[in-house]
């Protein structure tokens, strides 16, 4: 996994994990939304707290180990189809698997403009993380690189949302991702050398925020 990054390879993640790649991601917040309506979150310290336990201990340290695996059983559709099913059994919310699997098929449906065999391996409901990390492999982005692209892109899309709910003004957003660049190197680093026995999360705030979304009634958000 300790491939270099070329300038096709770094153009073509640019451009998956671009918020322009027409995938809907700024319509999901992840259960974000529904923290700062209970006021778990009211300030930009506090979003970067929850954005760091994410990362090390909830869903997005899930979704880097379903994307690592991905990425080394992107020429196996039959560990493709496990990881997948995997990835969407451990949804903790109806909320999350709409999102996952949302962003999944529409990651594949947009990727597609890059013809690739490793398309028809990923069975027809696949996680978003899954779906990234297969494609990555498949266009020789090495596997660290992209999980720390994938990441980012993640909490960027995060910060984005807690700008729009009003927890964080624009130059608190940027120093938020200023102040996490090295954890999610880390994670990213961490992640790249897991197995399918690394899954597993602690960030319970986090969950039940996203089972709770389900019944709000005003919402910017579909999660």
């Amino acid at each position: 996994m300790s491939r270099g990054l070329d300038t096709q390879a770094l153009l073509r993640l640019m451009a998956w994990l671009s918020p322009a790649f027409p995938i809907g991601g700024f319509a999901w917040s992840g259960g974000l939304e529904r923290a700062v309506f209970d006021r778990l979150l009211t300030n930009a310290a506090g979003l970067k707290d929850w954005l760091s336990a994410i990362l090390g201990h909830g869903a997005l340290w899930n979704d880097a180990v379903l994307f690592a695996e991905a990425w080394r059983q992107s020429a196996n559709e039959a560990m493709l189809k496990e990881a997948a099913e995997l990835g969407l059994a451990l949804a903790g919310s109806a909320e999350r698997f709409t999102e996952t699997l949302s962003l999944g098929k529409a990651f594949v449906a947009a990727a597609s403009a890059w013809p690739d065999a490793v398309l028809e391996r990923l069975p027809p409901d696949v996680p978003f993380p899954v779906a990234v990390g297969a494609v990555a492999a498949a266009h020789d982005v090495p596997a660290e690189k992209a999980l720390a692209a994938y990441l980012h892109a993640a909490v960027s899309q995060s910060v984005s949302a807690g700008i729009r709910l009003g927890v964080a003004g624009q130059t608190e957003g940027v120093a938020i991702l200023a102040d996490l660049e090295d954890l999610i190197a880390e994670t990213a680093e961490r992640a790249a050398q897991t197995t399918l026995a690394d899954l597993g999360g602690a960030a319970v705030q986090a969950e039940i925020a996203s089972l709770r979304h389900e019944t709000q009634h005003s919402r910017l958000f579909r999660s």
